[in-house]
């Protein structure tokens, strides 16, 4: 333990729940548990209770906590050279640029920064540049909070309080081709999709379904915009989750962030096709994003997962839940969405706020998205005893959860 974190405050979760109720910002209501450290699948809070992370920080911690690559990779880096400047070039910048380019089996280019929403920024202002201004976004998305990944969220919650938003953003039913194809014409610069809905609870459209859109986009001269920040980087089972006839990628812009550094911020906006030149010096910037550190981690984190084999563990892992969860055949489950280590449990009756409190106070930690939809989002190194452990235990939450609303 360093000298800097001898001195941060200790003390029960009780007290440093307050200490930060006081001095943050309440963006984030009052905090659930407050956890000091993390290894593997494990999470330990300020009262030492250990938790099984089935979360993974929404999606980004794929590797757990703690790796030891990643940690070695960041601290190598950084005490060697830690920033620099988008006016300069670093090797470890181009190597991941060169990585991330290479999942798409064409030519791309791509843009580095700290985060999913500013990836999604920097891909809404790319489509500008084309000349047109029409987005065409689906009902139940969800992109980002800064002003511009905001205008294309559907959720009115999140909109409405900091409306006007930028404009000229159409929503359609997320999959269906028929009410996409009656919005699309010659002013359209690009339809964007989630290849999985993470926020809207895990939902999977048809199939086909996207590339029928790709098709539909392509003929009115429109872009293929995929929001792979949740899905991306093996969370469904491959480097990204939708390769049309499993061929290269046929999006002409493509936005990842969340599981590429591991907890490390770090997030891209990768141009293909119709986008590959848009952008040219002075027409968009960042000044942290692609730094040597964020880029070494991002690499850290594609060297562990090919070494360990982590896109078929996913996989494999994946059917695991989604086959123990049906196996349980119990009568408040209507259904498993998702693919890879991305899956929505979906209930039948609206109690999964209930459910996943009561799975934290039993030392699991997972969320609920939409009321009646339990997300799961294990690291990709989750073990099948792990898994096991909480298949387990959810129909044990599940009806104590079921008896208590019968009774009130």
């Amino acid at each position: 333990m360093s000298e800097l974190q001898q001195q941060l405050p200790a003390g029960s979760t009780a007290a440093l729940t307050d200490r930060y109720s006081a001095v943050m910002m309440n963006a984030f209501g009052t905090p659930k548990a407050v956890f000091v450290r993390g290894e593997g699948c494990h999470l330990w809070d300020a009262d030492g209770k250990r938790y099984l992370d089935l979360l993974s920080g929404l999606a980004v911690n794929g590797l757990g906590h703690a790796h030891p690559l990643v940690l070695s990779a960041i601290t190598s880096q950084l005490s060697t050279l830690g920033h620099v400047s988008n006016f300069f070039a670093t090797p470890a910048q181009v190597a991941l640029a060169e990585r991330l380019a290479g999942f798409t089996g064409t030519d791309a280019k791509v843009f580095f920064t700290n985060s999913g929403t500013e990836a999604n920024e920097a891909a809404l202002k790319l489509t500008r540049l084309t000349g047109r201004t029409r987005i065409i976004a689906a009902e139940g998305s969800f992109h980002g909070r800064t002003m511009g990944a905001l205008a294309i969220t559907h959720n009115p919650k999140y909109r409405e309080p900091f409306e006007p938003l930028p404009g000229d953003v159409t929503f359609v039913p997320y999959g269906d081709v028929e009410a996409l194809a009656a919005e699309l014409d010659q002013t359209v610069a690009a339809v964007v999709l989630e290849p999985i809905q993470g926020e809207n609870g895990i939902v999977v459209p048809p199939t086909g379904y996207l590339d029928q859109v790709r098709d539909l986009a392509h003929s009115h001269g429109a872009l293929l915009w995929l929001d792979e920040v949740q899905t991306g980087m093996g969370r469904a089972g491959d480097w990204l989750a939708h390769r049309p006839g499993g061929q290269g990628w046929a999006a002409d812009l493509i936005t990842v962030a969340k599981g590429l550094g591991n907890g490390f911020p770090v997030g891209a906006c990768i141009s293909t096709g119709a986008a590959l030149d848009l952008v040219q010096p002075g027409q968009h910037g960042t000044t942290f994003g692609g730094n040597p550190v964020a880029a070494i981690a991002g690499l850290a984190v594609i060297a562990t997962i090919e070494r360990d084999d982590l896109l078929t563990q996913a996989r494999a892992r994946g059917d695991q839940l989604a086959d123990g969860v049906r196996a349980l055949n119990h009568p408040l489950i209507e259904q498993v969405r998702g693919s890879g280590l991305l899956r929505g449990i979906v209930l039948t009756v609206p109690i999964a706020a209930l459910v996943a409190d009561l799975a934290l106070s039993e030392g699991f930690v997972i969320n609920a998205p939409r009321p009646n939809v339990l997300r799961l989002a294990p690291p990709l190194i989750i073990t099948a005893t792990q898994l096991e452990s909480f298949l387990s235990a959810l129909p044990l939450w599940l009806q104590q959860i079921g008896a208590t609303q019968e009774n009130s």
